[in-house]
């Protein structure tokens, strides 16, 4: 039991993932300090309030709200997800496009329906293997498969 247990905590991906996660609450409570010491501050500057407005508050029948605090997190999490975003998923996202870029085409990946029964069908099918009913195929995917006439030669 405990050898199923160490297995899967020295899997490379379980390792990885705990390392994310370490690194990503670090860059959040960076993120998170950079916006109280600078932002915050900027804003309140810029608005003409007095101090940071992540101290602004209202006040309801004897209740304190701290609005400010929300308006401080939202900025940190706009942050972070922006940063996140443009400096990690959009080079992934080329890369594996660059990746996949000389990889083979399934011809039999891209499904449709069967306009007489509507079961999955594969887009450059002539008759449906369900009902047997002939069908045109679909052009585009005639296209990306390079079945098309003009393709051929």
């Amino acid at each position: 039991m405990l050898s199923g247990f160490k297995d899967f905590i020295l899997r490379g991906n379980i390792v990885s993932m705990a390392v994310g996660l370490a690194v990503g609450s670090a860059f959040t409570a960076l993120v998170t300090a950079f916006t109280a010491a600078f932002i915050t501050p900027l804003l309140g500057w810029a608005t003409g309030s007095i101090g940071t407005y992540s101290d602004a508050y209202f006040t309801l029948e004897g209740v304190r709200f701290p609005y400010g605090k929300l308006i401080n997190a939202g900025i940190a999490f706009l942050i972070t997800a922006s940063v996140l975003y443009f400096l990690i998923v959009v080079p992934m996202m080329k890369i594996t496009a660059r990746a996949d870029r000389n990889k083979p085409i399934d011809i039999k990946a891209a499904l449709r329906d069967c306009p007489r029964c509507f079961s999955q069908i594969p887009g450059i099918a002539t008759r449906c293997p369900n009902c047997t009913s002939e069908i045109e195929p679909d052009e585009k995917a005639l296209e990306v498969a390079g079945l098309l006439p003009q393709q051929q030669h």
